[in-house]
This record gives structure tokens, sequence and C-alpha cells, in this order.
């Protein structure tokens, strides 16, 4: 029976209610009244439910596909602004118990190199992540309770957060591990952990266990309902996300939308992200045999109905995708993306990039800071502000102020202020000049004179050597 308050998996994503959101969106693909009627609630910007979300996706108009287009766009403006925040994965072990069919670090993976890093290690990759210019990091690491327990990932945090090294340091370290419990999850929000990410993979559950047919991560209520015992841990900002290609697209969509109403009826607060992988080939993993694999052009129209759907959260796309593909999602939804990401465990420190140990291919492979050019020169603000994290803005009171756009008087001045840090810390001459000008024009779309007055201050203390100030 579905029931979005409920703590069971198979509750609040109930299978039934799955495939009546379908039925429905396939009755209704040709609805136009209907499906016009839905859109005009969007524009609403209070989010959709799962199976109005669902028949905006089956159909075939083309105008109202193309408005749903342009909505996403204009939502993401309004709550986002034009700023895109940066940040970049950092893999501590490719151990792994687990036998998932999708992944390279699969236990019967017996050619590929297995590494942990050693605490020496992780300062090294630091280093070279700081010299880039990142303060943002999501640490990754495989289940193995022997070689990853949660006494290794707490100390690689405290380590991450030690490093200090010229004008750089880590200011925000978020997690992408196993599901785990209710304790070990109060552990991590003691760390300082920032947003607790965790894929679901594929909500089908009967394909969720053909797909990982051995390891703990085979018992799909328990990894389905580890958000629920994350926020009963105390971490009030958590990472939704699906592997899209290993299910059907359209049961996915409809499921993901779900855990998100879960969480937000539940909790009373939604996903702080939701990140939209698809499956890439990565050493044994050919991505063709599950033959789930969505076009681009879908793939950008899911982009579209996620951010109209859940107007306030977060959308991460990785390097996973192409250039091409994340500029065009940058306007359909995206306000995070990752930059100069190496897949591999250790693969910072190593001037060539590794592929032994990489857990996917890596299709956008530019520097940061051509990333950070090319987002200028789009019209974006790269930020590297991690202010709301560190001032308590977190869980119900980020989207307080997000919902009623008072969080741009926060974000919009910190983004500019940490772009100044890297133009004047990290950034080429190039670079360094397009940034700095698109930072000047910014400043004045501030619209509080007062706290334009404070950053304008502020821009130049940086230029003075001055760091890290935040509203």
């Amino acid at each position: 029976m579905y029931d979005p308050k409920s703590k069971k998996a198979e509750e609040f994503i109930d299978h039934d209610e799955v495939m009546a959101s379908l039925k429905f969106a396939e009755e209704n693909k040709h609805n136009e009244k209907l499906l016009r009627e839905i859109l005009e609630r969007a524009k609403l910007r209070k989010g959709l439910p799962h199976r109005e979300a669902t028949a905006l996706l089956e159909c075939e108009i083309d105008e109202i596909n193309e408005e749903i287009l342009k909505l996403a766009g204009q939502i993401k403006r309004d709550f986002y602004g034009n700023r895109i925040v940066m940040f970049a994965p950092l893999y501590l072990s490719n151990y792994c118990v687990n036998g998932c069919l999708y992944c390279p670090y699969h236990l019967k993976n017996k050619h590929i190199k297995r590494k942990k890093l050693s605490q020496e290690e992780i300062k090294n990759e630091v280093i070279a992540l700081m010299d880039m210019g990142h303060k943002r990091l999501a640490i990754e690491a495989g289940e193995d309770p022997v070689n990853n327990p949660i006494e290794y990932i707490l100390e690689s945090i405290k380590t991450i957060y030690s490093v200090k090294h010229k004008n750089g340091e880590i200011r925000r370290v978020n997690v992408n591990i196993a599901a785990t419990t209710v304790e070990n999850y109060k552990k991590l929000k003691e760390a300082g952990i920032g947003t607790y990410i965790l894929f679901q993979e594929t909500y089908h559950k009967e394909s969720y266990e053909r797909l990982h047919p051995t390891g703990p991560k085979h018992n799909y209520a328990y990894h389905t309902e580890a958000m629920d015992r994350a926020m009963e841990g105390g971490i009030d900002d958590v990472g939704l996300g699906v592997l899209f290609g290993l299910e059907l697209y359209r049961y996915e969509f409809a499921a993901l939308l779900m855990h998100a109403e879960h969480l937000e009826a539940a909790f009373g607060v939604g996903p702080h992200t939701i990140s939209m992988p698809r499956v890439k080939r990565a050493d044994d993993i050919d991505p063709d045999v599950f033959d789930n694999g969505i076009s681009d052009e879908l793939f950008a129209k899911i982009c579209a109905l996620i951010r109209i759907s859940v107007p306030y959260t977060g959308m991460i796309i990785s390097t996973r995708e192409s250039q091409a593909v994340r500029e065009r999602l940058l306007a359909l939804g995206v306000s995070q993306i990752s930059g100069a990401s190496r897949t591999s465990v250790g693969g910072y420190s190593e001037e060539e990039r590794p592929h032994d140990t990489e857990q996917f291919d890596v299709s956008d492979t530019r520097t940061l800071d051509e990333v950070v050019g090319w987002l200028v020169k789009l019209g974006y603000i790269p930020s590297f502000c991690t202010a709301c994290y560190r001032e308590g803005r977190t869980g119900d009171r980020f989207m307080k102020l997000l919902k009623s756009n008072q969080i741009q008087n926060c974000c919009h001045p910190n983004a500019l202020m940490t772009l100044k840090e890297y133009t004047e810390d990290y950034a080429s001459p190039e670079t360094k000049a397009i940034a700095d000008k698109l930072i000047l024009d910014e400043t004045k779309n501030v619209p509080n004179e007062n706290v334009r007055r404070i950053v304008l201050d502020n821009l130049k203390k940086i230029e003075s050597g001055a760091r890290d100030f935040r509203f």
C-alpha cells in the first residue's frame, strides 16, 4: 500500500503506485487539456507530484515539450540564479565486497588494481586538488567493512579538513559511501560532513536484486531506507540519484520523485541534491549490455522535468557527460558540476590521468581552469562557496531561505567572492581577465545596497591577500 510517510521502502516506493502512474501517463500523453493544466500548476514553482510529472514525461506534443524546457530553465534561474557550484570527487578506496553488475569495483573483478589511500596519500591528493582551486569534495569508497570501515572514513575526513596549503583549504566534504547505521550517520555528522549522497541505482526491486546479486548491497530495503536513517542520525542534507540506463527510465523517474516526496512527507525537507548519472563504460563494464540507454534528447527532458518537479533541489551532473551534454543541461536545471575529475584511487597525484583504478570513463577531461573559463564565457558564475553549510543553513533552514528567495542575498555575493579567490590564486591570465570582468559586472546585480558595498570592499581585500569572507 502506497504511503509517502511510511518508513518502509516498499510502501513509500510502492511498485503498484509506480505502475499506476505509468499507466496514467500512457493514457494521457495526448490529452492536451490535462497536460496544459499540469504545466500551469508547474508554473507556480511549488513542484509537481510524481504522477503528473510522469504524464509530462510521456507527452508527445512538441509545443508542450518546448514549454517544459523553457520553464525548467526559468525555474532554475529563479531559485539558483546563474551560479554553478563546483566540486570534485575524491576516491579513497576501490576495495568492495559487493557484486554490482554495472561497477568495475565488484568483488569478482580479479584484474583491476585494488588500492586504498593512506592518510599521507590523502593529504597529497587534497593538495593536488587545492592547487587546482577546489574547495568542495565528495569522497567515494567501495563497501568493505575490513578495508574501508567507518573509522577509516572518519579519519580520512579529519585528514582532509586538516590540510592547509598556501591559500587553499577544503571547506566542505560531502560523503558518498554505502548505506550504514543510524549510529554511523551520527558519527559522520559529528565529523562535519556536508551532504550524504547515495545513489539508488534502480528503484525497481526485482531489477535491483538482480543487479546486486551478492554482498550487503543486495538488501533492497536496507539500501532504499538509508536516507531515513541518515536523517535520524542528524544529517539533514541528503542527495538522491539513480543510474539511468540500468532499468526503464519511466519507472526510475516516477520512483525518484516518490523518494523525494517521501523525504518531504516524513522529515519536512526534500533532497538537498539529485544526481543524474548515466551508465558508462569502465574496465570490464559494457553499458550496452543493459539495453536501457537513453538518448541525449530524452536525458535533457528528464533533467528539465526533475527541475520542474523538485524546484528547490540542487541538481548535479558529473564529468561522466561530455562538454556538449553538460552545456545543454546547465540551461535546463543543473546547478552543480564537477570539474577536472579523476575517478581513480590516487589519480590527482599523478601527472598523467591513470585508468587502472577508474570507476567509470570520464567524458569531460578538461582542467578546472578550462571549465571555469567555459562557464564564465557562457555567463555563469562558477561558485566555490560553502557558506550555508558552515553557517548552519542546512536542511529545512536552507530550504526556507531558498523557497523565499532570501538565499539570493547570501549565495550570489558569496559566489562572487569565492570566484575572486579563485582568480587571484589559481586562474590562468585569460580566465582571470574574463572572470574578473564578470565579477565586477555581477556586483551591480546585488540588490541590497549595503551588501553590495560590503562585497566590493571584500573583493579589494581579497586582492590584497585576505580570504574566506562570507554572508
